[in-house]
């Protein structure tokens, strides 16, 4: 597959130099993959979260092709440059980890190294499960390892009876999208600014005590300042508003829309299947923490090679933006001491 070097309206705010763009076919559709790094080093694949991009990770990218790695960030199903089938079904873990094996084959690999942030780590978690032989480590940032005692939303549904929670509101089709698409860059710059370290520390809590009738996402966020801090940039914000004007929401927020169905596929997998060394880092405003209490720490228990927890003071839910050498020191750390 022909490779290019990414253009300066790519790029960003960022120096995004010596990285290279591809489409590549896999599992009946096409992802967008970026790379960086000498191609005969150990591969590592880099999975973003909501609502993100391969750009999430491009401190990440840089930092390990220095390192020698041979890394791979995919724009995933539904999201950016890759193809953004029609159907909710389409965007459950089945598929999700099939668009990753499908990238390995393609690359000729038989395994390799597993980075995931929010749903990409619960689409590397679910890689794990599903298709352990695949993977050779993990090392996930702020959504930790859980296997919950029935499906997540009818958990939710008892928790958050009569008040907002996200992951219900975005359980219908049409709702959530309509909300973002009015105006993309508005919701983007709102909720990367209110999900950071800066704006957990200055505005409302992670989870809001707001009424779920008549309450959209927006409104439980804190709006962005005039002047964004200094881990994003309004150039930052110009490339995810434009991969989302040009994609929609609906592929992203379908993610979420089979949370039960991937509990069932998968909810009777004992974690003895992670015999593969596992990592973590988060920062301590990241809001899943207050999601998920406890969930991190019960990793070391539960997980056969569990590596521990890499705490990143201040940082919020964007740690690998907000905070990239620290990340990637942790890293960098984390996939020498595996090999």
């Amino acid at each position: 597959m022909p490779e290019a070097t990414v253009s300066s309206e790519q790029a960003g705010s960022s120096d995004q130099s010596g990285f290279a763009h591809a489409q590549v076919a896999t599992n009946g559709i096409e992802l967008h993959v970026v790379t960086a790094g000498p191609e005969d080093g150990p591969p590592v694949v880099l999975c973003h979260g909501f609502p993100e991009l391969w750009y999430s990770w491009r401190h990440q990218l840089r930092a390990l092709g220095q390192a020698g790695y041979r890394a791979f960030a995919p724009d995933l199903r539904g999201y950016g440059g890759s193809s953004r089938p029609t159907r909710v079904s389409a965007y459950g873990s089945d598929n999700l980890t099939a668009d990753l094996c499908g990238l390995l084959d393609h690359y000729g690999y038989e395994k390799t190294a597993f980075v995931g942030h929010d749903w990409g780590a619960m689409v590397v978690w679910e890689m794990g499960r599903l298709h352990p032989d695949r993977v050779s480590s993990i090392f996930t940032m702020s959504v930790p390892y859980t296997n919950a005692p029935a499906p997540p939303t009818e958990i939710f549904k008892v928790i958050f009876e009569g008040k907002f929670f996200y992951i219900l509101y975005f359980q219908p089709v049409g709702p959530a999208e309509a909300e973002f698409e009015a105006d993309p860059r508005r919701f983007l710059r709102t909720m990367l600014y209110s999900a950071s370290g800066d704006g957990m520390a200055n505005g409302r809590p992670a989870l809001a005590d707001a009424p779920a009738e008549g309450t959209r996402f927006l409104d439980i966020l804190s709006p962005a300042p005039a002047q964004l801090p200094s881990w994003l940039s309004e150039g930052d914000v110009d490339v995810y508003a434009a991969a989302f004007e040009e994609s929609g929401f609906f592929g992203p927020v379908s993610f979420y829309r089979n949370m039960d169905a991937n509990w069932e596929r998968s909810h009777d997998i004992p974690p003895s299947v992670y015999a593969m060394p596992v990592g973590f880092l988060t920062g301590s405003l990241d809001p899943v923490n207050a999601m998920m209490p406890g969930a991190a720490e019960a990793m070391a228990g539960t997980l056969p090679d569990f590596r521990g927890v890499t705490l990143v003071e201040g940082a919020g839910h964007w740690v690998q933006q907000e905070r990239p050498d620290e990340t990637n020191d942790a890293l960098l750390r984390f996939l020498s001491d595996v090999g």
